[in-house]
């Protein structure tokens, strides 16, 4: 009975993650999710303070305070980072996180954007800007959206989302960050409200190397690191319509030795690269935009296929050719 109590337990976890919705809980405390968007709705509103009112050691107290307070001090809202064409990438790399630590982690209990990891790309890059322009504070996995909306104009930054599922005092604990590999150098990105689980500067050779950072990190905060799940690169193309590829990889931790995780981790990192020599499709958005093309064509303009307009009997083929080419060039004929 225990071990079935275990394995469905693991099941349910397992189901979560699959939905995206494992940050919804926190070391076993669960919290909750804004779906109704921004602004949040009053119903939402009063659940999140008397979510604080429970979980926060003065709870009642310190929301009557602030809920009362007639002058609130004005929190700055940070910039979005801008970059000089000198500036390196491990620099913009640092500016980004820098811009994720002012956002300020989110303790509130609320989380205030929801992400859906099966979404597309794009659906997920427009939750993104949304986050630049409300600029409210965020958790891990919002982190992870907002590091590949900043980085889509860097094309020699690769991302990938990087996971961790470890243990304390009986409780699991789930946790993402953003891997970044520019430069033969593998680093991260993100949000934690330990210092040593989110940024990791460019210097990491290996992704071994990457990873056993993050698991002395865990020990350092008396985590044990029991599962590592990485995913594939993720593309640039802000319009695709791909969905993120979360778990290419999941490897259990505590089950393998040194020798082991280091052929694992070296096996995904041939996956990975494989990945950057195949062209993914183009968005459905850059399809119509290159098919519309200007009214007058230019003298460059590539010959365009013949449509089924033109594919008729030959005598109402000859009733199109006695037309003036100014009535041509009037007409744009999309497929």
């Amino acid at each position: 009975m225990l071990r079935a109590t275990v394995s469905s337990a693991e099941e349910r976890d397992e189901e979560q993650e699959d939905e995206g919705e494992e940050e919804m809980r926190d070391g076993g405390v669960p919290f909750y999710v804004n779906r109704g968007g921004l602004p949040v709705d009053e119903e939402t509103w009063e659940r999140m303070w008397r979510h604080v009112a429970r979980i926060h050691p003065n709870g009642e107290g310190l929301a009557k305070e602030i809920r009362s307070a007639a002058d609130l001090p004005k929190i700055p809202i940070p910039s979005v980072p801008s970059y000089q064409l000198t500036t390196t990438i491990p620099q913009r790399l640092e500016a980004i996180q820098k811009y994720i630590r002012e956002l300020q982690y989110n303790h509130t209990g609320t989380q205030f954007f929801e992400i859906k990891k099966s979404r597309p790309l794009t659906a997920l890059m427009d939750i993104a800007k949304e986050m630049t322009r409300e600029a409210l504070p965020i958790k891990c996995l919002e982190a992870v959206i907002l590091g590949i909306y900043l980085t889509n104009n860097m094309p020699g930054v690769e991302r990938f989302p990087l996971s961790f599922k470890s243990q304390y005092s009986g409780n699991h604990f789930y946790h993402i960050v953003l891997g970044v590999y520019s430069g033969g150098r593998f680093g991260a990105l993100g949000m934690s409200r330990r210092e040593d689980l989110m940024f990791k500067p460019m210097e990491f050779r290996t992704l071994t190397d990457l990873v056993q950072e993050f698991e002395g990190a865990y020990r350092g905060n008396w985590h044990t690191l029991r599962k590592v799940k990485i995913g594939q690169y993720v593309s640039h193309d802000p319009h695709s319509v791909e969905q993120i590829e979360w778990k290419h990889s999941i490897i259990d931790v505590d089950k393998m030795s040194k020798e082991e995780l280091r052929k694992e981790l070296e096996r995904h990192t041939r996956d990975m690269r494989l990945k950057i020599g195949k062209q993914a499709p183009p968005s459905p958005t850059k399809d119509r935009r290159n098919s519309m093309g200007s009214p007058i064509r230019g003298p460059n303009s590539p010959i365009r296929r013949i449509s089924r307009v033109e594919k008729r009997p030959s005598g109402e083929k000859r009733v199109l050719e006695q037309k003036s080419s100014t009535d041509i060039n009037g007409y744009q004929i999309r497929v």
